[in-house]
């Protein structure tokens, strides 16, 4: 059973799950963000002030706002009682890929093309810190769930472990050979998972201080983004082949759900599992279940 709509009016470049309600938004080349009910695909909401594309999107904690990365350098803030751009960010100087919250609600954590990511304070409004140490884009980051510790990947090969409390690297994680374009933990926080630009899915065991617990190839086409179910048991592998991969972890065998007709860019699972969420190049929401 799939649900599919048109989106945007540009490819869909990413996707982000609201924590309470059946309610997606999704962010595009066509430099807006649109929210969504699912799984019938009714637009809620659409904002736009961004300049050019947007890479990232993230909800808050609390459901009540929007972040927003944007290759106009920017990263905003949006609040969905007001409809309008609370904050907007201008301390990166070359585009930006992603952005994720961290579970206080009151940091944004950003990645972006000049190899820095940055930790925002939306009580002071200001730029808290800047991650120094990848030698290329930094493409995506994650927080470890309910800690003070973020995960990025980069265009370097490497995955990098940041302490925000101290603004410094306390890991990094080896064995990727392209550049890595997501990096994703699940919810326990017990894996870790990134995927390249070559096909390559790797899982680290951030318990056993990162070591490589699994490795799947599906070269030569890129995976765009890797996430996780509630339960860690299986992740969804957007492939730039126009396929998602839901693959179950412990055996390693997966099932691949076709219906884009381009690369897919994000795909989450419902917090329930009942549903899957893709969102591709060809500017299509399409919903599993």
């Amino acid at each position: 059973e799939t649900h599919s709509f048109k989106a945007h009016d540009m490819a869909i470049s990413g996707l982000a799950l609201h924590p309470t309600k059946p309610v997606i938004a999704t962010v595009s080349d066509d430099t807006k963000w649109r929210l969504w009910s699912i799984p019938e695909g009714e637009c809620v909401m659409t904002g736009h002030g961004h300049d050019m594309w947007i890479g990232g999107c993230g909800f808050n904690p609390e459901g009540t706002r929007l972040t927003t990365g944007s290759g106009d350098t920017t990263v905003k803030v949006w609040d969905f009682g007001e409809g309008t751009c609370m904050h907007s960010f201008s301390d990166h100087s070359h585009p930006v890929w992603d952005v994720a919250w961290h579970h206080s609600g009151q940091l944004v954590a950003s990645a972006s093309m000049d190899n820095t990511s940055k930790l925002f304070d939306l009580g002071s409004m200001r730029c808290r810190s800047t991650f120094r140490g990848h030698n290329d884009s930094v493409n995506s980051i994650s927080f470890l769930p309910y800690s003070n510790v973020i995960a990025t990947c980069s265009a370097d090969k490497s995955i990098m472990l940041w302490d925000i409390r101290t603004g410094l690297s306390v890991q990094s994680l080896l064995g990727h050979v392209n550049a890595i374009n997501c990096v994703t933990f699940d919810l326990c926080g017990e894996l870790l998972a990134s995927c390249d630009a070559y096909g390559v899915v790797k899982i680290w065991d951030v318990r056993r201080g990162g070591v490589e617990a699994g490795h799947w190839d599906y070269e030569p086409h890129p995976v765009n983004s890797v996430s996780f179910d509630a339960s860690g048991a299986c992740l969804a592998v957007s492939s730039n082949d126009g396929t998602v991969k839901m693959l179950e972890v412990e055996k390693g065998v997966a099932t691949e759900l076709s219906g884009h007709d381009d690369g897919v860019q994000a795909a989450l699972f419902s917090r329930d599992g009942d549903m899957l969420i893709s969102a591709s190049s060809d500017s299509t929401v399409k919903v599993w279940s």
